[in-house]
């Protein structure tokens, strides 16, 4: 097998958990010659992946223009089999390949149009309404023309054509979790982690906050990108930020490290539309670490998790400040609900099981 295969972002991360570790990874273990074109520092091949750089962009702006432009060139210049992107922005590429005869995949790892409406950058509520008003025909357009979609959930799933639609949701690498080595660090009390982005909607406020009312009896890790130097100055200003340390954006090994050597995990998400009924990698990835989790009290995560997790109001730091530490009082407890944590995800939530959806697609494209 030689099929070329062409993964394109502006957006995220070069060594995105979902784009790199997990999707090109697996197909280029497959067989497949697969070419990244992404944010990176220099041209270079990983892990049997070529990754082409794109420079950093200056600002948004710069971004969605001249970076989806220099991307239009340089993914006609590949030449591939199969064309894969990763972003809305990049959905006119993906029409222009189309009329080239390509065969194009359009990857929703959110609902945009539901995500634009939280997007304070944006503008006002009337002008975020028309923005995701026009990604949702956007999105649309995309979806009659494209050879398949890839949703991150079942809820954006109900969005895009039932025939051409493939669910590959979030799971983590099991794998790549058993062989990580708990980190080897001091630990002077219990650890209570968060790995992400470290953003506004993600309640990360409330969740520096709510370590203030534990008297000193844990200690808060964060690790991942701030959405701005404002939100990071200001979560800095709280009184609970003396019992919080940050690590920084660490690469995925690293992330499971500190994961494994943690007490519990914890999800705060904020009940804006888009989050409702999100399946963010982080859960399943607490799970396969054999944590106990603290998360948000949504209806749809109360309904999967129950059993694996505790569920608090993720506006009210007291009470997540009482979640937290009924798991610290309980230990016998927080033991058994991180075991069948991991159980589960062993049994039903791997990457390992849900890979074979990604090659089955390709297979048949």
């Amino acid at each position: 097998m030689n099929n070329k295969i062409c993964i394109l972002t502006t957006v995220h991360y070069v060594f995105d958990v979902r784009i790199f570790h997990k999707q090109a990874r697996t197909l280029a273990n497959e067989g497949y010659d697969v070419t990244l074109i992404a944010q990176y520092r220099k041209d270079e091949i990983i892990d049997g992946i070529k990754i082409i750089e794109l420079s950093r962009p200056k600002n948004r702006l710069h971004r969605m223009f001249w970076l989806t432009w220099k991307t239009l060139i340089l993914s006609i210049r590949q030449n591939a089999d199969v064309y894969h992107l990763h972003d809305p922005e990049l959905i006119f590429i993906g029409v222009l390949l189309k009329f080239f005869g390509k065969k194009v995949i359009y990857d929703v790892h959110e609902d945009v149009p539901k995500q634009i409406l939280n997007k304070e950058w944006i503008g006002n509520v009337s002008i975020r309404k028309i923005a995701a008003f026009i990604i949702n025909i956007i999105e649309k357009l995309g979806a009659f023309l494209f050879n398949r979609i890839v949703v991150a959930t079942p809820d954006i799933a109900r969005k895009f054509p039932k025939n051409k639609t493939v669910i590959l949701r979030n799971f983590p690498i099991l794998q790549l979790i058993d062989n990580t080595i708990p980190a080897n660090c001091k630990k002077n009390k219990p650890v209570i982690i968060y790995a992400g982005g470290l953003t506004k909607v993600r309640g990360i406020k409330e969740i520096i906050q709510s370590v203030e009312y534990m008297d000193d009896k844990a200690e808060l890790w964060l690790l991942g990108k701030w959405e701005s130097e404002k939100f990071k100055k200001d979560c800095e200003n709280l009184e609970g930020w003396k019992y919080t340390k940050y690590l920084g954006f660490k690469n995925l090994e690293k992330v499971y490290s500190f994961m494994k050597f943690s007490n519990i995990g914890i999800i705060n998400f904020l009940p804006v539309e888009n989050n409702l009924k999100a399946g963010p990698n982080k859960i399943y990835e607490y799970m396969a670490c054999s944590l106990p989790i603290v998360m948000s009290n949504f209806p749809y995560w109360q309904k999967i998790f129950k059993g694996y997790a505790i569920f608090t109001n993720p506006y009210d730091p007291k009470d997540i400040a009482e979640k937290i530490s009924y798991l610290l009082d309980n230990p016998k407890e927080a033991k058994k609900m991180g075991e069948r944590g991991k159980k589960l995800v062993e049994e039903k939530y791997s990457w390992e099981t849900e890979s074979k959806k990604l090659l089955e697609m390709y297979n048949n494209l």
